[in-house]
Formats: C-alpha cells, sequence, structure tokens
C-alpha cells in the first residue's frame, strides 16, 4: 500500500496541477501540423494537413514531435515515462 495521501478537500492552483506527474507521465496528443507551431514555436514551416504527434510534459511542455504515435509512445517510454493519450 502508498503512504502517498490526496486530500480532496484541498484545491490544486495551476502550477501545482500542472507539476503533477512531473517526470512521471507524458502525454500524447494527435495534432495537425497547422497547430504545430503553437507548442514548438521554434518547429520549421510543415506541409498543411499532416497528421502528427506530439509528446508533451506531465505541465505540457513539448518533449517530441513526430508523424507516429508508435514514435511518441516508445520515446515516452524510452525515457521512462508513462504516457497516456489525450484527445
Amino acid at each position: 500500500m502508498s503512504d502517498t495521501t490526496l486530500n480532496l478537500d484541498s484545491t490544486l492552483d495551476a502550477g501545482a496541477l500542472a507539476a503533477l506527474g512531473e517526470g512521471h507521465v507524458a502525454y500524447v496528443r494527435a495534432m495537425r501540423s497547422e497547430e504545430v507551431k503553437r507548442l514548438f514555436p521554434e518547429a520549421p514551416d510543415l506541409t498543411p494537413g499532416l497528421d502528427l504527434f506530439a509528446l508533451l510534459s506531465a505541465s505540457g511542455a513539448p518533449i517530441l514531435l513526430t508523424d507516429s504515435r508508435d514514435a511518441a509512445f516508445a520515446n515516452a517510454w524510452a525515457h521512462d515515462l508513462q504516457a497516456l493519450s489525450v484527445h
């Protein structure tokens, strides 16, 4: 049994909520190439209409952009992160 306790009566501020799972959890999010610059401002211009996958940290920080869902999950696994899908 875990010694971790979550007090449901308390509230988390946005920063504490974003940090929950940091270093342990990552999210795989499907996106279109038109959305990439919002999360990856330094990304080169991409052909419109491409289906891509972003790997994001628990706080939402971008980690990886790929054209393969499997590659996003494999990268999370390689870095000891539990990957979850975001719809």
